[in-house]
């Protein structure tokens, strides 16, 4: 593919780990991005997706470690990567502004993952050449 051909593209997952496919399916569709010579401009997590980003999930050794397999790829290819912060309050997900801000005890957001507003969704949005979803299927 020609660089000129190359398109910019914002992921959107709303289903989480272990409960649905939308993250392992999204991570399958951003290596052939990668693959094809595309690019990723931002990973947003939104609703259940927030849950991909949670350093407390202990997965048996036999099972593919959703969280971990995605944290390598953003950093192998330079992805920002982010979590709706009205979902992930609502869901136990805390980074250490939020953890002080709520004054919790710990905070459980593994990096590269931040949390931040719908702004940033807007952003990806507007500055990608295409936006897809990731949702969970019944």
């Amino acid at each position: 593919m020609h660089q000129a051909d190359s398109l910019s593209y914002t992921l959107v997952i709303t289903g989480a780990p272990y409960t649905s496919q939308a993250p392992q399916t999204a991570l399958e569709f951003a290596r052939a991005l990668i693959a094809a010579g595309h690019r990723i401009d931002r990973l947003f997590l939104y609703g259940d997706g927030v849950h991909l980003a949670s350093a407390l999930s202990c997965i048996p050794g036999d099972e593919p470690h959703w969280t971990n397999l995605w944290c390598d790829f953003l950093r192998t290819n330079g992805i920002s990567a982010v979590a709706c912060v009205a979902s992930a309050l609502r869901r136990g997900i805390l980074d250490e502004k939020e953890q002080k801000r709520y004054e919790q005890d710990a905070c459980n957001l593994v990096a590269p993952f931040e949390i931040a507003g719908l702004g940033d969704w807007v952003e990806g949005v507007t500055r990608s050449d295409r936006t897809l979803y990731f949702h969970p299927t019944d």
